[in-house]
This record gives C-alpha cells, sequence and structure tokens, in this order.
C-alpha cells in the first residue's frame, strides 16, 4: 500500500469510471484494477460496487474517499512548508545586536524581512560587541550585528563589513571648538577626554588610543563609562571631548552637543558574523536581504 494507490482510488471514486480514471491519469486501465485489488485486499474491505455499466462506492468507499481528501490536502500543505521551510520563509532567527550603529537601519531591515518570510519568529538581543560575538561562537545566536573584537580571528568566524564608520569627536555645544568642521587627532592632546570603557566595546576603545598614540600623545582619559549614551551626557555637561562613531551623529539630532571628524581619518568597521557551520534558512534569507540591500545601497539610505 503506498501514496499511488489512494491516487487511483481517488481518481475512479471521483469519476465512478475506471476508464475515465485511467484517462485522467494517463494509465492503462487493467493497472488501476490490480492496485484497486490490491488495496481492497490490504484494508480486508470492498471499496467499489461494480456492475457491468455502473460503478459505486461502498459505505467502506465513501468513507475512504472522504480522508484521502484531507490526507492528499494534508500532504500539499506538508509540501509546501517544508519548501517554505528550506527557503528560509518558517523557523526562527536569533540575531545579537550593537544598539547605536544599527539604530538607522535595523529597523527597516526587520521590517523588510518580515514582509519576507512572515512566519520567521525574530529574536532580538542587543549586547556589547563582545558578547555578540561569544554568542554567535557558541550557537546561542545565528547571526550578529556588531564590531570586531580582539578574538575575532582566533575564532573564525565569516563576516561582511557593512560600514566602516569614522571617529568623530562629541564636543559640547558651547566650547569654542563646537563650530569646527574638521579638527586633528593632536588637538585632543591637551583635552580631558571621554571613552567608552574598553570592557563594553574592547574594538572602540583600542583605536581610539591608537589614534592618539599614531598622533604622538598618551590620552588624558576623564572618564570611561559603560554606556555611549553616558558618553554624551557627560560631553553635554562640560567633563570633557566625547570620541565617538559618526553614527551617533546621525542619529541624535537633538543633542546639545557637535559632532567633529577627526582628521586623519579613523575608523572601525560595523559587519555582520555568523560561524559558517550548519547555518538554517532563516539566517541565510537574512544575509540575503542584507547583501540585496548593501548592493542597492538601502541599508545606509536615509529614512523618509
Amino acid at each position: 500500500m503506498d501514496l499511488r494507490h489512494f491516487r487511483y482510488f481517488q481518481a475512479i471514486a471521483e469519476e465512478l469510471s475506471f476508464s475515465g480514471a485511467a484517462r485522467r491519469l494517463n494509465v492503462v486501465q487493467p493497472a488501476l484494477s490490480r492496485a484497486i485489488k490490491d488495496l481492497e485486499s490490504e484494508l480486508g474491505v470492498e471499496l467499489f460496487a461494480r456492475t457491468r455499466r455502473v460503478v459505486s462506492l461502498t459505505a467502506a468507499g465513501k468513507i475512504l474517499l472522504g480522508e484521502t481528501s484531507l490526507m492528499f490536502e494534508r500532504l500539499d500543505q506538508t509540501v509546501r512548508r517544508v519548501r517554505r521551510a528550506a527557503a528560509g520563509q518558517i523557523g526562527e532567527l536569533r540575531l545579537g545586536y550593537i544598539g547605536p550603529p544599527t539604530q538607522r537601519f535595523l529597523g527597516r531591515l526587520l521590517e523588510e524581512y518580515r514582509k519576507r518570510c512572515p512566519d520567521v519568529t525574530v529574536h532580538l538581543e542587543e549586547r556589547t560587541p563582545e558578547r555578540v560575538w561569544e554568542m554567535v561562537a557558541k550557537g546561542r545566536l545565528d547571526i550578529g550585528l556588531t564590531r570586531p573584537v580582539l578574538a575575532h580571528a582566533a575564532l573564525r568566524m565569516k563576516t561582511l563589513l557593512l560600514r566602516d564608520e569614522r571617529l568623530s569627536a562629541a564636543i559640547p555645544s558651547s566650547h569654542p571648538w563646537a563650530t569646527k568642521k574638521t579638527l586633528t587627532w593632536s588637538s585632543l592632546a591637551t583635552q580631558p577626554l571621554i571613552v567608552l570603557a574598553r570592557r563594553e566595546g574592547a574594538g572602540l576603545h583600542d583605536e581610539i588610543l591608537a589614534a592618539c598614540r599614531h598622533a604622538g600623545f598618551t590620552p588624558k582619559i576623564a572618564h570611561t563609562p559603560s554606556l555611549i549614551s553616558t558618553v554624551l551626557r557627560l560631553v553635554e555637561s562640560g567633563a570633557g571631548i566625547g570620541i565617538i562613531p559618526e553614527c551617533l551623529a546621525e542619529t541624535d539630532k537633538s543633542a546639545r552637543w557637535n559632532a567633529v571628524r577627526l582628521t586623519p581619518p579613523q575608523t572601525i568597521p560595523l559587519v555582520l558574523v555568523w560561524t559558517g557551520e550548519r547555518e538554517e534558512p532563516p539566517a541565510a534569507a537574512f544575509r540575503e536581504l542584507v547583501n540585496d540591500w548593501l548592493r542597492n545601497g538601502k541599508l545606509w539610505e536615509s529614512e523618509g
């Protein structure tokens, strides 16, 4: 007994004709007759009442026709779901990200992803860069949107560069430098600096210190808060000059500070990271969307 037997039975039951069913299925009539005999033998019942001119369903045949229709409907649904799952349209996506650098595009990106994959459940985890890498490496996240970290080469994970962000100086609005277009790194040598704590962002912290050393001075670090938002609140209070990625100047429009680009340019990457092993289809579909947006320039386009 296999699906072919039930397909043959359904065609005969709906046509109430062996010859009509044979034409519909494009098989020879003796093959249909043998299949129905095998099915009746397996079930131990008669499915059709046959005369020379008339074929009708028995009580058992009527029940089987209803169940067969339901079975094939369910089978078709299962096939569609399996194909959608393989295409990444069903399942779960566990996405880790860091806040401010993704603020400009993440909402729009997830909105488009939900349109493409409406039956995928998306779980979001906002973490520090180091924590995002760790969770992806351990399989607790499928994909991360984060900064490179010191151990990223050793972790041997795959990355896609989303953007190289320039570093800027966050200057209090009342400061004489607030109206400048650019500042040199060396001009910061005498200024108290506010830098995100290394434990919260080793990549950013180390890039800032490296830029200062390259400019020939050891920075006077006044504060190392754990949140980038605290860096900016301290800047607004006049406690010093903050060193920030340019993404913050793009998102904080009501700030009481101005972003001034630093020269020579020093950048910090924003990357998409994944393990490349046993990747689930929803994660692959998300990466495909990110690649599409990068190619079309949509990832960094202005909103509205």
